[in-house]
């Protein structure tokens, strides 16, 4: 790009200070000419999606452009509702008065996007950053090459360099930016990186948003309905080749349905994708050779509990859903998040057992219970800490506008969608105004005997 990092930082800043941001028809105008964008281009999108991911059409636009249009759509319709000041009591020793609290725009915003869902998870949040009035520079991932490019191309065309922009590269242009001062930075990525981009916001006291990953466990009951569990945490493992960072990471069932669930998954992994789901073109491949050589090699160390698939195809970088069984916790493929098709089975009989070790580790992005059973279902979802979950199903409390996304712990803090994407991007502002005919005298000094006088009325 022809401009540094820093004279980009200081263009934005200088359109926000002018204070066109902050008008709600300014704003919904930049949503409504982000919409017709994607719209005009979708084709364009879902090809660059296959070109990076492989994936299918209809997975494309369901998980990457479907989700977009429709925060989109809500924050146009809701933003002047969002944006109107806030009346609040200012109590009793400021009678009279008022006060009210008002949504601000942080300003100058610093968004880095992953390569997973490289349209989605880049222009969610551009989305709330634009509706709650700043301006953006927007960084996607370098694994994700062909929506790089196109979203860089779209944009930056779209938009002026001082409302929004679109910066391509790899490290360096990660670590040029992170040196620049922002006033919020939203991070989606690894554990790792969130820690290098948090101690990067560190040096100008940057608010962050840091939307991170970890190991979702998935716990099954003897009273769940197997065949459905296996149905949907299959379908939640598989979307993305697993590529996902609230994907089922690993399955606690409990011995009584074991034998069961490994045939239901069997099955199900048949069904969607064939005897040969490595060929299948419709499932995805993972996203680069480093990434397809970590997962082999995890197949290749615990290839004696395999149960089902373990086959990958080098040339294609796919690798057909894989089943452990009878996986030890100390096992390579319990000790880091998985990100792909690999999916390993652990038996349980007491409930205590599988909960401390799940709170022995670093709190998960997701928690999935399957059960009949109301009062474990309470257990398991209040005395376990997690960023969000589902009960009888996987990954579907991401798809809806009305519930924060987000992690905890080491698996992110902060959250977004729908409102909490506006409310993220935004603080509270308040501000008190009193009359200037009335002034009580009595807060003003000296104040000998004011106490006693003072106390009895309280």
């Amino acid at each position: 790009m022809s401009e540094s990092f820093a004279q980009l930082v200081e263009t934005q800043r200088k359109l926000f200070n002018s204070g066109i941001t902050r008008a709600v028809p300014f704003r919904k105008e930049l949503l409504k000419r982000l919409e017709k964008c994607i719209l005009s281009h979708e084709a364009e999108i879902l090809e660059a999606l296959h070109t990076d991911l492989g994936k299918s059409d209809f997975e494309a636009f369901t998980t990457e452009i479907l989700l977009v249009l429709g925060e989109i759509r809500l924050m146009r319709r809701s933003l002047a509702r969002w944006s109107r000041p806030r009346r609040v009591f200012p109590g009793l020793f400021n009678m009279p008065g008022s006060a009210r609290v008002f949504r601000e725009p942080h300003g100058v915003t610093l968004i880095l996007s992953p390569w997973n869902y490289p349209f989605q998870l880049a222009v969610m949040p551009l989305a709330g950053a634009l509706a709650a009035g700043n301006t953006v520079i927007l960084k996607p991932s370098a694994y994700a090459p062909a929506v790089s490019a196109l979203m860089a191309r779209l944009f930056n065309t779209e938009f002026a360099p001082g409302i929004l922009r679109v910066v391509e590269g790899g490290r360096t242009v990660n670590a040029g930016l992170l040196e620049q001062h922002f006033d919020h930075i939203f991070f989606t990525g690894s554990t790792t990186v969130g820690r290098l981009v948090m101690e990067k916001a560190s040096r100008y006291l940057t608010p962050v948003t840091l939307e991170l990953g970890g190991k979702s466990p998935c716990i099954i009951d003897k009273t769940a309905d197997i065949d459905l569990a296996a149905k949907r945490i299959i379908w939640g493992k598989l979307i993305n080749s697993g590529q996902t960072c609230v994907a089922p990471d690993y399955v606690l069932v409990h011995s009584a349905v074991h034998k069961r669930f490994i045939a239901a998954a069997r099955l199900w992994i048949n069904r969607y994708y064939g005897d040969m789901p490595h060929k299948n073109q419709a499932y995805p491949h993972i996203i680069n050779r480093t990434h397809f050589d970590r997962l082999s090699a995890l197949i290749e160390t615990e290839k004696e509990t395999i149960v089902a698939g373990g086959i990958t195809d080098s040339v294609t970088m796919k690798i057909a859903p894989t089943l452990f069984d009878g996986v030890a916790w100390e096992s390579p493929l319990m000790q880091e998040e998985l990100f792909g098709p690999l999916l390993p089975i652990i038996e349980w009989d007491v409930e205590a057992d599988i909960r401390d070790r799940i709170l022995s580790r670093p709190r998960p992005l997701a928690l999935y219970v399957f059960s009949r059973d109301k009062e474990r279902i309470r257990r398991l979802t209040q005395s376990i800490p997690f960023g969000g979950g589902c009960v009888n199903d996987t990954i579907m409390h991401v798809a809806s506008h009305s519930l924060p996304f987000g992690g905890t712990g080491e698996s992110g803090m902060g959250s977004y969608h729908g409102r909490r994407s506006f409310e993220t991007f935004s603080r509270e502002k308040p501000v008190l105004s009193k009359p200037a005919l009335f002034d009580l005298p009595l807060r003003y000094p000296p104040f000998e005997g004011v106490y006693r006088r003072f106390r009895r009325f309280l």
